[in-house]
């Protein structure tokens, strides 16, 4: 299945449980976006090297 094909199922799966108005709304909130991601990620990442954020990916017991 492609990138296009799931999304569309998975919109079909959410009209169907949520209503189209409820589709609508779901959409508004996911892909209005705002941001700059670019940005942002240098400040949530900043000073962490490679291995602590490989160590924060270990699972946790």
């Amino acid at each position: 299945m492609s990138d296009q094909e799931f999304e569309q199922h998975a919109f079909g799966i959410l009209k169907r449980e949520l209503g189209a108005y409820g589709l609508a709304r779901f959409l508004h909130l996911y892909r209005s976006g705002n941001g700059d991601y670019t940005r942002d990620r240098g400040q949530w990442l900043e000073g962490l090297t490679v291995e602590e954020i490989a160590r924060q990916l270990e699972p946790r017991d």
